[in-house]
């Protein structure tokens, strides 16, 4: 197997051998009994994009190629979520191109699902604004995803939180969206560890009183609702949201620290998943999700618990740089051809932390084909003077 020089954070280099091939198919072998969406990155095109901040230029036959890899392996899509750098050099135009293509795609393919995010980000980054016209930035993605035949997920939004004077406000703003959404909605609650810009969302900077308001926002519009996504990296606050939900609303878990035990479950319940590391480690998920719903737990942790290290290595702090290991990983597995990303946030980790994925990916058997692994990594290390 293919050896390397890696760094090891102490600024010594270590010599790091590669296992075999992944051991998991490129395809479901059979059924899950949770619902999963992955959270799907995109890829940029690094010959079109001439300027970094300007509109983002998207590889589109990749990107959509990675979408069917997802569906192939079981897998629904959350389309044009934060994974896809929504907020991060991914704009509102860019999305609803995103979510046009994708929905025309998965008209091709046997049992493909997604939902869209929809949320106000076609409004400027500073500033504070009326209720009426954060409401109407959130209604008119909504309607552009629906008029499109899709659905959608309401994600969290910066603006709201700027303008928004208490949780009766969210409670005005999401009920009147939710009446109006014509299928049901799934809620996002995205928390501050990933965007500072929404501390303090739900009108509380107490998560508990937060909860209460989304809880009761759920009861009154249950009807209306499939599910939340609650995205804190607490498993204690979602295994307590997810026991008082209403019945017939789901919790979808959002935590890559700790998604393998919530997901799995215990005598009380369990949490379905939408989850970004979803993207990074799609077979191994699949095959594990497969072996739950087989009833065979000791499989699916065996097959997950490898993953979770590389998980909280990914979603570390900054955890709203996650998305480079993401796509990182999809460069060294052959998605793409190259590892430049939209707004060119693959600098936003340093060599180390790369070093560190790698092994770690290597060691939970997600690594497609060592040997090209290996030499797009030691590209990675010539670049920063590791030869």
């Amino acid at each position: 197997m293919p050896t390397l020089m890696l760094p090891d954070g102490n600024g010594v280099l270590v010599a790091y051998r590669t296992s075999d091939r992944t051991p998991y198919p490129a395809q479901q072998k059979g059924s899950f009994n949770r619902r999963a969406y992955a959270a799907a990155h995109v890829v940029a095109d690094p010959l079109r994009q001439v300027d970094l901040h300007q509109r983002p230029a998207v590889d589109w036959e990749r990107t959509i190629a990675f979408r069917r890899h997802l569906w192939d392996l079981g897998f629904a899509i959350a389309e044009a979520m934060d994974t896809s750098q929504r907020g991060m050099g991914f704009d509102w135009p860019a999305a609803l191109e995103l979510i046009r293509r994708s929905l025309e795609a998965a008209r091709d393919v046997p049992g493909a699902d997604l939902a869209s995010g929809a949320g106000t980000d076609q409004l400027p980054d500073a500033g504070t604004f009326t209720l009426d016209r954060v409401r109407g930035a959130y209604e008119e993605q909504i309607e552009a995803i629906e008029g499109l035949g899709g659905r959608v997920i309401i994600m969290a939004s910066r603006a709201l939180a700027r303008t928004a004077r208490g949780p009766e406000d969210y409670l005005e703003v999401y009920g009147r969206l939710i009446r109006q959404s014509q299928r049901k909605v799934i809620l996002h609650w995205l928390g501050d560890c990933f965007d500072a810009a929404l501390a303090g969302y739900w009108g509380n900077t107490d998560v508990s009183a937060a909860m209460d308001t989304v809880l009761e926002l759920i009861r009154e519009h249950a009807d209306k609702i499939d599910g939340i996504k609650i995205s804190l990296l607490s498993k204690g606050y979602e295994i307590d949201m997810r026991r008082r939900l209403p019945k017939g609303v789901v919790m979808y878990t959002g935590d890559d620290f700790d998604y393998a035990e919530l997901i799995e479950g215990d005598q009380e319940g369990y949490s379905h998943a939408l989850l970004g590391i979803f993207d990074a480690i799609a077979p191994a998920a699949s095959a594990a999700l497969v072996r739950l719903a087989a009833g065979d737990c000791e499989e699916y942790r065996r097959i997950l618990a490898p993953t979770v290290p590389l998980s909280r290595r990914i979603f570390e702090a900054p955890t709203q740089y996650y998305k480079a290991g993401v796509v990182f990983l999809a460069w060294l597995n052959g998605f793409q051809s190259h590892f430049a990303m939209v707004g060119g946030m693959q600098s936003t980790r340093g060599i180390v932390h790369y070093a560190d994925v790698f092994r770690l990916a290597d060691q939970a058997g997600v690594l497609r084909d060592p040997e090209l692994a290996t030499r797009r990594m030691s590209t990675l290390l010539a670049l920063h003077g590791i030869e």
